[in-house]
């Protein structure tokens, strides 16, 4: 309990400061590194051919985002697939598979890091620091970046937010005209001023810890069983500690070593197990508090952050719950999966905190959770939006925040709107459509697999098979990554199946709000009056969370109870 309280008072405590600075950034105001960090920017932007201060329509912004991903996602898997060929390979792993290569170049490049290969063995050095680490820094700040475009939407547009109340900007006429930001200006400010040097931190603060860094070959070591029959076994090592900083802190999640932060080398000692948790939280937490400051709403930031910390608390009391009291009444069983460095709560606390931000690194397995803790961790990820991950969080939440927004007017009798605009049937059935792609993806997917076993080769039967096959494919469509890995998921069909749960989990969540966003700001803005719907207030906070648990947990309760749920009450009652 104590480290909890810790861990959530220090995100706390770093995140505002650095989500003011965040705001900065973002807003694109002077500051005084832009010396410095101009050297490093306007390169960038010569090779892009961009010019960051032109502005884009929600339609420019979001076709430049999907030809950027377009383009990084076809460079990493070609060099997954001929890793084997290019240099910093000591170990001289071969190349992967043409299907494994196209789940892992997807997969990272939603800021996802499903991982369908055991990172050690099956990539090389360059394949890890160029496909891996590069796709787990640009992943993050695209999905930052489509955010702040949706927040200048819900604003009125860039021009609005920068107008002076004495010249204000003229009423766009059109979606198409709202200047919604420069994409490439939004990705790489954050990425060279944000992002980069926190990284920096981390990395050396982990190196500090123990965690590998090194270009070198592992070395090969004789086991201390001789009755191994092993001559020597080979300690995969490399620079450990740079893609550690960044798969925590840019909820990524994807491990250099295939059972993740559970290996020593890895995470070597309680400080470091702090550490990686806490970059976790950081910037999802920090993102919240750039609201205030970039929209100038303080009262909108109290609003995400107090529903935000209602949903961790609750979902972190139930996995420590769940865990702790199953820890009394089966401790031996218990400890299967887990690190006893470490222990049942600091596994239960990471799983909480990985799966309600969309992280999914571990330190314990979670196909060896209690059923309960596990079912916690699935719930986590339907809401994807309790922190979230870098952007991609916040911008679920404005998707629940619309819907809600539209619900509570409609109840109170009120015109639905939110900061002088109205939500009227198209923006309401655009939103329809992205809460309807979940439950028919996940379910879809999910019954297919498990009605055709011989085909799709779940790996075990009963109510656990049912948890793992909705659990990965939960993880993809969440874009967290973290799995029960006791499925045997280095398939065809795993790997093709996940493609398309991955793409459809990230691309219309982030681009479907964007276009809502536009579409009010083109509309007529109305000034508030009391008649208007005060969305800034604890009742409507706590209405907001209760459409978040209904659009969520009770329309996926049919599978929560038929997985982990019946193997609770099963494992309870033998």
């Amino acid at each position: 309990m104590t480290e909890t309280l810790l861990l959530f008072t220090v995100a706390i405590a770093l995140g505002w400061p650095l989500g003011l600075y965040l705001a900065r950034i973002m807003r694109g105001a002077p500051m005084r590194g832009d010396a410095v960090f101009g050297l490093l920017e306007k390169p960038i932007y010569a090779l892009l051919g961009a010019r960051p201060e032109r502005g884009m329509s929600w339609r420019g912004y979001a076709l430049a985002f999907l030809a950027s991903n377009l383009v990084v996602g076809l460079l990493a898997w070609v060099v997954f697939m001929t890793q084997g060929m290019l240099p910093l390979n000591p170990d001289h792993v071969p190349n992967l598979r043409w299907d494994t290569a196209l789940h892992t170049a997807v997969s990272f490049l939603t800021n996802t890091n499903q991982q369908h290969y055991s990172g050690q063995a099956q990539l090389s050095y360059l394949a890890q620091m160029t496909g891996i680490v590069g796709l787990q820094v640009v992943s993050p700040m695209m999905g930052l970046a489509l955010v702040v475009a949706t927040l200048r939407g819900l604003m009125g547009g860039r021009a609005r937010m920068q107008a002076k109340e004495a010249t204000p900007a003229p009423q766009a006429d059109h979606a198409d005209s709202v200047d919604v930001g420069n994409y490439w200006a939004d990705v790489v400010r954050p990425s060279v001023r944000f992002l980069l040097p926190l990284c920096l931190v981390w990395t050396l603060l982990l190196a500090s810890q123990g965690v590998p860094s090194t270009f070198a070959s592992g070395p090969t070591v004789t086991p201390v069983d001789a009755s191994a029959g092993m001559a020597g076994q080979k300690i995969p090592v490399g620079p450990v500690a740079a893609m550690v900083a960044i798969k925590q802190l840019g909820s990524n999640g994807g491990g250099w070593y295939g059972p993740n932060s559970a290996v020593p080398l890895e995470n070597p000692t309680p400080l470091s197990n702090f550490l990686e948790m806490l970059a976790i939280m950081l910037i999802p937490v920090s993102v919240v508090f750039m609201v205030g400051a970039f929209t100038g709403r303080r009262r909108f930031t109290a609003l995400i952050f107090g529903s935000m910390l209602l949903m961790s608390v609750l979902s972190t009391g139930a996995s420590m719950w769940s865990e702790g009291h199953s820890a009394t009444t089966a401790s031996a069983a218990l400890m299967e999966g887990k690190e006893v460095r470490l222990g049942v709560d600091n596994a239960a606390l990471w799983s909480s905190i990985t799966t309600q931000v969309n992280n999914g690194s571990v330190n314990a397995m979670h196909d060896s959770l209690a059923p309960l803790t596990g079912g916690v961790a699935m719930v986590n990820m339907l809401v994807n939006a309790i922190w979230g991950g870098v952007g991609c969080g916040l911008q679920q939440f404005i998707v629940y925040l619309l819907l809600s927004v539209f619900l509570a007017g409609l109840m109170t009798g009120r015109t639905p709107e939110l900061f002088g605009r109205k939500i009227e049937a198209g923006e309401v059935r655009l939103l329809a459509l992205l809460i309807l792609l979940q439950p028919l993806v996940l379910l879809g997917f999910t019954a297919v697999t498990l009605a055709l076993p011989q085909f799709t080769g779940n790996s075990n039967p009963g109510f656990h098979g049912i948890s793992q096959v909705f659990y990965e494919f939960t993880s993809a469509f969440a874009n967290n990554g973290s799995g029960f890995e006791g499925l045997g998921d280095a398939t065809y069909w795993w790997n093709l199946t996940c493609v398309a749960v991955l793409l459809l989990g990230r691309f219309p969540a982030l681009i479907v709000p964007l276009v809502v966003a536009a579409r009010m700001a083109a509309k007529r803005h109305a000034p508030e009056s009391g008649g208007s719907l005060r969305i800034e207030t604890p009742t409507f906070a706590l209405t907001l969370v209760a459409v978040v648990l209904v659009l969520t947990v009770l329309q996926f309760m049919p599978a929560l109870v038929l997985g982990p749920i019946a193997e609770h009450l099963t494992l309870a009652a033998s």
